[in-house]
């Protein structure tokens, strides 16, 4: 492996708490990550970690149990990629907050994204939550606290009367303050465990409140940006500052997937390779050791109510032209080698999507058949309803409402209908049946019916209003198989 690129350590990001793959699957790709470049994991469980006693209620149905756990981080292990655990412990709690239990814990009692910091049941819970992650991740270097996007932080009762207390008051030293008691708390149970967190709730801060916060001496905040065009001298700029406010050591966080739209289906590869290209620019204009690795997110949604974004298989293209692009300094002819040999992809497409068919790394298939959706199913079910002479001209929404039609037309738009119907719906039989071999069945029925049931619904309806419309007239339409 390349020793040449200026991050020391490439950590891939697992977000779990959406179509977590089942651990046969890690067994696959796990030698894959380690071959393309990567050092390591920051596994993100949320509601997927098999928290116990009172706090059970966090486990979603799908969850893993203790022993898979076990087997993931032994996989890892065993593929030389070290584990950072990542527990959200401020914002992004909504897994948490969202259950009655603990709606009494919430910032703002309306919203189950951001933890109250005033309750002292508050620091009770996330030690409670870290120290069940830490005793399945015991001798882990790193622990993620998050701590990113505390919205609605200062706008609770109990922070606004805390707010009118004291003229420093503020909701800068609030966050510092419940980040503090969190760092604490783990550099206090867990010394030889160094807590991360997110940046984004630092970035603005003073370098005189963050050097006196005392986070400096507890923490290592990671920078993230997920832009193809990242501001590169600001982020150097934003590194010295983090530097001179007396943080030794510093994270960067790029993205290769699942972060260019909430419902996005297949990931633009370009402007991933861009922005970890960009990254290194960052890491080339400072001190050599200023950054001291490197996380490719691969966000699987935006928070915990958010549809379901790009799939893992399906980024692995991406995730691969981004860790090449890190050890080779840029996506240039080695590294396009290197990924297409490693995928079995003969010809990477990095401008447009993965081309339909290719590749044989573990997954292939369901980007093949995702891409094909994505690009095809609803343009095809388009067609059909908006641009067919017959559909349009002879059973217009219209004519579906008042079941008109002529009994000629009949026979122009129910075989065509027909036709496209059974051809997507048995793509969509084989692409349940990959998604089963890699995804739990909630995943699976969940991408479906975001993705392909309402194109097929709209044949399907299209089938029933003709049947009513031709009515004795002609033989009933079948409705189709369902996906």
């Amino acid at each position: 492996m390349s020793g040449s690129s200026l991050f020391k350590m490439r950590f891939v990001h697992l977000d779990l708490k959406g179509a977590p793959p089942k651990v046969s699957y890690f067994s696959e790709v796990f030698p894959l990550f380690r071959a393309l470049g990567a050092d390591g994991l920051l596994i993100e469980y949320e509601d997927t970690f098999p928290y116990e006693g009172r706090l059970r209620l966090l486990r979603a149905p799908h969850a893993y149990s203790p022993s898979e756990v076990k087997e993931i981080l032994q996989l890892a292990a065993q593929n030389g990629l070290e584990v950072i655990p990542l527990v959200q412990t401020f914002g992004h709690m909504e897994f948490v907050l969202k259950h009655a239990a603990l709606a009494h814990l919430r910032e703002v009692a309306l919203f189950p994204n951001t933890l109250n910091p005033h309750e002292a049941e508050s620091l009770a819970l996330v030690a409670a939550m870290l120290g069940q992650v830490m005793e399945l991740h015991a001798g882990a270097r790193w622990l993620h606290i998050g701590c990113d996007e505390v919205c609605h932080l200062g706008e609770g009762e109990a922070s606004r009367q805390w707010l009118q207390q004291q003229a420093q008051n503020s909701t800068a030293v609030l966050c510092l303050a419940h980040i503090r008691a969190v760092a604490s708390l783990v550099r206090a149970r867990h010394p030889a465990t160094t807590p991360l967190v997110w940046d984004d709730m630092l970035r603005d801060m003073p370098e005189d409140q963050l050097s006196a916060s005392g986070l400096p001496q507890l923490v290592e905040p990671v920078l993230w940006d997920y832009g193809a065009d990242l501001d590169v001298r600001g982020k150097v700029l934003l590194v010295e500052k983090y530097r001179k406010c007396g943080f030794p050591r510093l994270w960067a966080a790029s993205a290769f997937k699942g972060a260019t739209g909430p419902h996005q289906t297949l990931p633009p590869i370009e402007h991933h390779v861009r922005n970890n290209v960009q990254w290194l620019q960052v890491a080339a204009c400072g001190p050599a050791d200023a950054l001291r690795g490197i996380v490719l997110t691969g966000w699987q949604r935006y928070d915990h109510f958010s549809v379901l974004c790009e799939l893992l298989p399906v980024g692995i293209p991406s995730l691969a032209a981004c860790l090449q692009s890190l050890l080779h300094g840029g996506f240039a002819e080695e590294a396009r080698a290197k990924v297409e040999n490693l995928l079995g992809i003969p010809s990477l497409e990095m401008t447009g999507f993965a081309s339909e068919g290719a590749g044989s790394f573990p997954g292939s298939d369901i980007l093949a058949l995702v891409t094909q959706v994505g690009l095809h199913l609803s343009g095809s079910v388009e067609e059909m309803l908006q641009r067919d002479r017959y559909v349009t001209g002879w059973f217009s929404p219209y004519h579906r409402r008042r079941k008109l039609i002529h009994p000629a037309m009949v026979q122009h738009i129910q075989p065509q209908v027909l036709s496209l119907l059974a051809r997507w719906s048995a793509l969509v039989r084989e692409l349940e049946a990959a998604l089963h071999r890699v995804f739990p069945q909630d995943a699976v029925d969940e991408w479906l019916e975001e993705n392909v049931q309402p194109s097929l619904g709209r044949l399907q309806a299209l089938l029933q209003d003709l049947g009513e419309a031709a009515g004795p007239q002609a033989p009933p339409a079948s409705p189709g198989p369902d996906p």
